[in-house]
């Protein structure tokens, strides 16, 4: 009973709520729509229905709007605006504009985009609102437009397909019969065919399995015409997203990562990084992969000695102890894993990191032995004398493996140097200055080893890093030298023969053999010096002058030798460079020797000097003066001094005849004592011309011949000229009568100068068919000389007597020309040696296959009654052959 009574009074609550619910319009704020299941629930909403019933909830028309999106607001009159600043980062947002309609109680949805377009002067944008209702029958436009949320489309469906994803219907399709398409890409744009629509229902359909990574969005647009294909509602855009499915591993850039790291870094040092790709949406977690490491070989000296940043995919160290001289190189699996990491439900791949530990100088280089012996000659430099060997566990090759040497003690006056062979990074101990023997026996060397690089922080040197080095110095026969070379004496020129000049000595730097010292000349260009074998003194062999070839700057030049008699002999050379003070001892010659002057006196005189082979102060100033005998110099000629060195010779006398005069002149120098000589000068005095200048006349005459010598010289001259023409007159009468001698005829009908000889042109290509074999002479004449008398086969000179010609007369007389030219033709008729030879063959031979033939063969063709009376009118030649040929057979 209590059950029933509860039951009752809630059923007359929900009646009174109902009531109250369709009275007012508005809905249930606590619950939204009436749920019949859920009836008891309204009575809790009694008391807001009543506030809301009497506060006027009620907005335009009963209807109410809300968005899903915060920046968006809706006023009831359906108006949107923004709710303050706002800024899009794209072209277009979109979000869902809900509708409640508290009379009808019912809700709507709907999707709106908005466009962004170029800034309003407005505060806000407004945008007419579209109201869709969504039932069982599918979308229906309520207004102006229609507009459909995105479809989201998973890929990779199995099916079965056709699949449906939405219907579409207008308003007027309960008026008209309304036909619906759709167009863009997958539709009718490449690729085709992957959405469909059923033009009566409104359906729209995907064909086939999508695939996000090939195309993650597609944008539609959806017709509505009539039968006769008019345009009932606008266009409407229709935008599908295909869902990702996890259906793509994740993919590393590279299968093989190479890195580095330095041996000893500390935990936390970056490796390197390695990077997969997922072709899955990354926003979501089928594309978000994350790493970790599989595997480390070796796991030396930690099986653990890097991590993976799981985001990031960096690899850092993770433990101390990298060690490349015991580990060089790791090999780190990598697996990339999506789906946030999840190994249960994500797709995995993997790489290789392959790192490399790099080497830094932390073995310092040590000696293999603390001391190391060595020898060198003494006097001898770039010699190797020791090997220093070292060994560095750093990697070779590098700075922190090449080895440098230095020398710390041992060796003040730097004698030695130490080079790192750069194969074996040996130090090569080198002499690079001369030792000697008599000095230092030996040295005893501090070395060090360090590396080009320096030691890592914390490493120290080892102690092993120095060593000694004793280098014994061996002696060796040197050559004596000359304490003073290119040794430099002064002395006077003409010091006698045989005068001691210096001992030029050498010395022997080896002090602990007993060996004697031999000197000699080496070089001595004027011969003038000798030397003591013994003890190296010099004397003279001659006088030295210093004006000789052989002095250049006043120093005389000479080599000497000095040479031990050592195993091997040793041997030295010194310079001795003498310099020879000049003496008065050449007197000055006159210049010039040889000038000419005009006869009578004019400005035009003779400028003289004077040229001494010694130096200042053995030259000028000269003194320059006429002797005194003979007395006719200075009667006609006289000097005037100019200064030191010049003066001039002039005439005395107005007039002096023309000719060669040798005028004497003293000529003294300054030096103490002075010298004085006498030099001849030759002055040729001849006429002048207006210009001063001697006259050619004046040249000859002044040269020595006088008016007779030259009128002789002229006559020669004419009477050569006579003889020359009186040989070619005569030549000429030689010539003319040679010419008078010859045929007084017409040079143009002497038939011997008109006979010419032409070079023989064979025939073409078909008069080369003959046998060249039968013009040739035989090798042998037994043949012809056997042979009957007949036709001949060769070319050949007939064995006879020769006839005899007519003598040529030595003049022949004009009217005997004929009578000669015919008895010579007689002659040649009746000669047989005379060439042309009767050889038939030479003149009548066609060749073979010839269908002339030849005479021969004529003869033996011919039926005889052949007639060859008619070659008796060429001449006795052709007589010969018609009485050879007209016998018949017989012949």
């Amino acid at each position: 009973i209590w059950q029933i009574t509860v039951y009752l009074f809630l059923v007359t609550l929900n009646i009174l709520t109902s009531v109250m619910l369709l009275s007012t319009g508005c809905k249930c704020f606590s619950c939204g729509l009436l749920v019949q299941s859920k009836i008891f629930l309204h009575v809790l909403c009694l008391l807001p229905l009543i506030l809301v019933k009497f506060s006027g909830c009620a907005g335009n028309n009963g209807i109410r709007y809300e968005t899903n999106n915060l920046d968006f607001k809706v006023r009831t009159d359906g108006t949107i605006y923004a709710a303050h600043q706002v800024q899009i980062p794209s072209k277009q947002t979109m979000f869902m504009v809900t509708a409640w309609d508290h009379q009808a109680l019912e809700r709507w949805e709907t999707m709106v985009r908005l466009l962004v377009g170029e800034k309003s002067q407005h505060s806000g944008h407004k945008v007419k609102a579209f109201k869709t209702h969504q039932n069982s029958n599918g979308l229906r436009r309520q207004k102006r437009d229609w507009v459909i949320p995105p479809i989201n489309v998973p890929e990779n469906s199995r099916g079965p397909f056709p699949q449906q994803l939405v219907r579409i219907r207008s308003d007027k399709d309960s008026e008209i019969h309304i036909r619906y398409s759709i167009t863009g890409v997958g539709a009718d744009q490449p690729p085709m065919e992957v959405f469909s629509i059923d033009p009566v229902s409104g359906r729209m359909y995907v064909t086939r399995p999508m695939d996000r990574e090939e195309r993650a969005s597609y944008h539609l647009r959806a017709h509505a015409v009539d039968m006769n294909g008019n345009k009932v509602e606008n266009p409407i855009d229709l935008y599908i997203y295909v869902i990702d499915m996890n259906d793509n591993r994740p993919e590393f850039i590279n299968q093989v990562y190479n890195g580095s790291v330095d041996e000893g870094s500390k935990p936390g040092t970056y490796v390197m990084t390695v990077t997969a790709n997922d072709a899955d949406d990354s926003t979501t977690a089928n594309g978000m992969v994350r790493y970790r490491i599989v595997t480390q070989t070796p796991q030396s000296p930690s099986q653990n000695m890097f991590t993976i940043n799981s985001e990031t995919g960096d690899i850092v160290t993770v433990a101390a102890g990298l060690d490349r001289e015991k580990v060089q190189q790791y090999t780190v699996i990598v697996q990339a894993t999506d789906m946030e990491g999840n190994l249960n439900y994500g797709l995995s791949n993997t790489a290789t990191a392959i790192i490399m530990v790099t080497d830094v100088n932390d073995n310092p280089p040590e000696f293999t032995l603390t001391a190391y012996p060595g020898e060198v000659p003494e006097n001898r430099v770039e010699v190797v004398v020791a090997n220093l060997t070292v060994v560095d566990r750093d990697q070779p090759h590098s700075p922190n493996w090449n080895a440098v040497y230095r020398i710390i003690s041992g060796d003040p006056s730097g004698h030695f140097t130490i080079r790192t062979d750069p194969v074996t990074n040996e130090g090569m101990v080198t002499v690079v200055k001369a030792v000697d023997y008599e000095m230092n026996r030996a040295f005893m060397l501090t070395v060090m080893v360090s590396n080009q690089a320096p030691l890592a922080s914390g490493i120290q040197m080892s102690f092993q890093s120095t060593a000694g080095v004793t280098i014994s110095v061996m002696d060796v026969n040197e050559a004596p030298y000359f304490p003073t070379n290119h040794k430099l004496i002064r002395l006077e020129e003409g010091v006698p023969m045989g005068t001691a000049l210096m001992t030029f000595s050498a010395v022997d730097p080896d002090r602990f053999m007993q060996q004697a010292v031999r000197y000699s000349k080496l070089s001595d260009p004027a011969n003038w010096l000798n030397i003591n074998a013994t003890n190296g003194q010099i004397t003279t062999a001659a006088v030295l002058d210093r004006e000789s070839v052989y002095i250049k700057n006043n120093v005389y030049e000479a080599t000497f030798l000095a040479a031990d008699n050592g195993i091997p002999p040793a041997s030295g050379t010194g310079s001795l460079q003498i310099y020879l003070i000049d003496i008065n001892d050449n007197a000055p010659e006159l210049l010039p020797k040889e000038t000419q002057i005009c006869e009578k006196p004019n400005p035009n005189v003779i400028n003289i000097t004077a040229a001494d082979a010694d130096i200042d102060p053995n030259v000028g100033p000269f003194v320059f003066e006429l002797p005194s005998v003979p007395s006719a110099v200075r009667k006609n000629w006289t000097i005037t001094r100019l200064n030191g060195d010049y003066a001039q010779l002039s005439l005395r006398i107005m007039y002096l005849e023309a000719g060669v005069y040798e005028v004497p002149i003293i000529v003294t120098d300054s030096g103490n004592p002075p010298l004085y000589k006498t030099s001849v000068i030759k002055v040729k005095v001849c006429p002048c011309d207006e210009n001063g200048d001697c006259t050619t006349i004046g040249a000859v005459a002044a040269a020595g011949l006088g008016t007779g010598a030259i009128v002789a010289i002229l006559i020669c001259i004419i009477i050569l000229l006579t003889m020359v023409l009186l040989f070619v007159v005569w030549m000429k009468r030689r010539e003319k009568e040679r010419h008078t001698k010859q045929l007084l005829i017409d040079p143009e009908d002497d038939v011997r100068d008109n006979i010419l000889k032409y070079d023989e042109e064979g025939g073409g290509e078909e008069d080369q068919d003959y046998d060249l074999s039968q013009l040739q002479q035989p090798e042998t004449m037994d043949h012809v000389l056997n042979k009957a008398a007949g036709v001949r086969r060769v070319d050949e000179r007939p064995i006879g007597a020769e006839p005899q010609y007519p003598i040529r007369p030595v003049i022949p007389h004009p009217g005997d020309i004929g009578d000669f030219i015919n008895e010579g033709l007689r002659a040649a008729d009746n000669d047989p040696t005379a060439p042309p030879y009767d050889s038939l063959l030479v003149f009548d031979y066609e060749g073979s296959g010839s269908t002339a033939g030849s005479v021969s063969s004529l003869n033996s063709s011919s039926s005889g009654d052949q007639d060859y009376d008619y070659l008796n009118d060429w001449g006795p030649r052709f007589k010969k052959l018609a009485d050879m040929y007209g016998g018949g057979e017989e012949d």
